[in-house]
């Protein structure tokens, strides 16, 4: 049975959902078709990926967290005393705990998100944790630009963190203007990099297609979000979740298939999707150690440290900005 269909307000009142809506649109209307990965992270959406790094296939957050606890001494004696810590896409500050547990009286931390109402919960606790610590909560899409707050009097070096392999969801072209934006507002600084290695496809193939189905609900959310937030009938279960490795591309690409001729209705507008047809939904980008600092030098870095987990499936990268490089305070 066909979702019951909400009147769907032209003109949405939240940003957010206003955002939302061109951007189904905008996908919808165009061949091939695709979003952003980032629409998937409502607060279901946001749920189900903690379940998802639980997973016993899905080895990225197990491997970045190990790292980084493995070399939290390292990274804190390279970022110095009194450093400013940033974090770009912060989510739960799980992981710069890890690295504040381990910093020298660090001055600020500036987790940084879409959202920052969880940001703003966490505060008091971090607050209370680390006395000495300010820690101040910027709301800001790190894909589009914004500007950093200012060094502070007395503050060390910026250190920020771009963690769980989120520059792997970035396009190529995208990684490059974001990477060159943060060497321009770092400088003197560094930016430590999570990034998932090129491997074994079957590895990645059961990362991103687990037995339990919960990443196979996370990709449908953006569906489910849609029927809720835009008025949109999506029939979610008469999608199927499909998702592959292109090694030409050195990427996973996840898909939302169609399983027949369909019409779906989004704001007032009507769109066809043909049996067999996608909605391309997320690419995560894998590379080799060499070549990802390869992008990095390119992009005004030079590439220091770089640390591995074991089975050499994840890498964490120390990309210092030299001292020579002019600190923009323009958006990244």
């Amino acid at each position: 049975m066909p979702l019951n269909r909400r009147a769907a307000d032209p003109h949405p009142r939240s940003p957010t959902a206003a955002e939302f809506a061109e951007a189904m649109l905008q996908a919808l209307a165009r061949r091939p078709r695709s979003i952003a990965p980032k629409f998937f992270y409502d607060e279901a959406g946001s749920a189900l990926f903690e379940q998802i790094c639980e997973l016993d296939e899905y080895y990225l957050t197990r491997a970045e967290t190990s790292i980084l606890r493995a070399q939290a001494a390292r990274i804190a004696q390279l970022a110095g005393e009194r450093a400013d810590l940033i974090e770009f896409g912060a989510g739960s500050p799980a992981k710069a705990r890890i690295l504040l547990d381990a910093m020298t009286a660090p001055a600020r931390y500036v987790p940084i998100d879409i959202s920052i109402a969880h940001l703003r919960d966490a505060s008091p606790l971090l607050q209370r944790d680390y006395p000495s610590l300010t820690v101040e909560p910027l709301a800001a899409d790190f894909s589009r630009p914004f500007v950093l707050p200012a060094g502070r009097m007395g503050a060390g070096r910026r250190l920020a963190l771009f963690l769980g392999s989120t520059i792997g969801n970035l396009s190529l072209e995208q990684t490059q203007r974001f990477l060159a934006g943060a060497a321009r507002q770092l400088a003197g600084g560094a930016l430590l990099v999570g990034v998932d290695l090129v491997k074994d496809p079957d590895v990645l193939h059961r990362a991103y297609n687990d037995s339990e189905g919960i990443t196979a609900a996370f990709n449908r959310n953006v569906l489910v979000r849609a029927n809720r937030e835009l008025g949109a009938d999506f029939e979610p279960d008469s999608f199927h979740h499909y998702a592959f490795y292109e090694p030409r591309a050195q990427r996973i690409e996840m898909h939302l298939v169609s399983s027949r001729r369909q019409s779906v209705h989004v704001c007032g507008q009507t769109f066809v999707f043909e049996e067999g047809e996608s909605l391309h939904t997320e690419s995560s980008h894998k590379y080799t150690i060499e070549g990802f600092g390869e992008v990095a030098r390119h992009a005004g870095f030079a590439p220091g440290p770089v640390w591995c987990d074991p089975a050499r499936r994840f890498s964490v990268h120390w990309l210092a900005v030299p001292h020579g490089m002019r600190r923009a305070e323009p958006a990244l």
